[in-house]
């Protein structure tokens, strides 16, 4: 009888730190969880800014956003252009991998803090469908968990991610290079070249977990960006964000995706790029001519502007 006491006044107390806890959550997000406001933009290196891009694919890069009662999640992929030389398509693979990822996302084969999960489970796929592609791509993945209010990335190669607070960068990625202008990159390569093709592995991925909040700001790019704007440069466009509705978000987008594709054309500018050449003793001037894909995305509370 006294045991039965004893249990019943714990049970009685979890349940009281139970509800004081959800209480808690409640008055600091008294609309739901958290969610994701988002847009994205980009160029091909080969089109006008006037032409149309085809949905979630910029030249060579592809994206996606995808939505699930336990995460927002969003990936870029840069595929390799050097396969054009072989008569090779380099979207196709970039483009592929990303369209896998945001089906088993829609479908919840996935697990919001292991993104490196996704890109493997995603490449797999490709290669035991032995789908008709051959080439090489870059990696990134954001996933924010709702209820943990957490984002887990993460990122193989030199796309990359920037998480925004209050005007500056708390969190980012870091490039992972072979050496210059080599990232790490998954590759599906012809039978007769396997084993001679730079691949690396999805558990290569670096991997970050970083909580956040309300306001904050999620951007998410290929090269194209990076070796064209440092981060100063996409702050002050941040910055100007007034409010973090859907339209003002993709302006947003827009102008720092037109800014990178001006800066990438112009010969005398000592792009990040360029900078990065230099100190690995290779002397040029300019921007870099790529493809370019932004994905920007505020965080919220709930559902309200989704």
């Amino acid at each position: 009888m006294q045991m039965q006491a004893v249990v019943g006044r714990f049970l009685v107390r979890v349940r009281a730190l139970t509800e004081l806890r959800n209480s808690e959550l409640a008055k600091i997000h008294p609309n739901g969880d958290l969610c994701l406001v988002t847009a994205s933009s980009g160029f091909s290196k080969n089109s006008s800014p006037a032409q149309i891009q085809r949905r979630w694919s910029f030249g060579d890069d592809a994206c996606f956003v995808a939505r699930h009662k336990l995460a927002d999640i969003l990936g870029v992929a840069d595929g390799v252009g050097g396969w054009r030389s072989y008569g090779v398509d380099p979207s196709q693979f970039s483009r592929g991998l990303m369209q896998t990822c945001e089906r088993l996302v829609r479908e919840g084969h996935f697990r919001p803090q292991h993104p490196e999960g996704l890109i493997a489970a995603s490449y797999k796929e490709l290669i035991e469908n032995k789908a008709a592609l051959i080439g090489s791509t870059t990696a990134c993945i954001v996933a924010l968990h709702k209820q943990e209010q957490t984002i887990y990335t993460a990122n193989l190669g030199d796309s990359g991610f920037r998480l925004i607070r209050d005007g500056a960068v708390v969190h980012r990625s870091e490039e992972q290079q072979h050496y210059f202008n080599t990232p790490f990159q998954l590759a599906m390569a012809p039978p007769m070249q396997e084993g001679l093709v730079l691949s690396d592995s999805p558990e290569s991925a670096a991997k970050t977990s970083f909580e956040v909040q309300k306001g904050d700001v999620i951007l998410m790019g290929t090269d194209g960006l990076f070796d064209n704007m440092n981060d100063e440069m996409i702050l002050s466009h941040i910055r100007q964000l007034k409010d973090h509705r859907q339209e003002s978000v993709q302006r947003t987008a827009n102008s720092i995706a037109h800014q990178a594709r001006q800066l990438a054309f112009d010969p005398n500018y000592m792009s990040p790029f360029a900078i990065t050449a230099n100190a690995n003793g290779i002397e040029i001037k300019g921007g870099k001519p790529d493809d370019i894909t932004v994905i920007l995305a505020t965080v919220h509370i709930g559902d309200d502007f989704s």
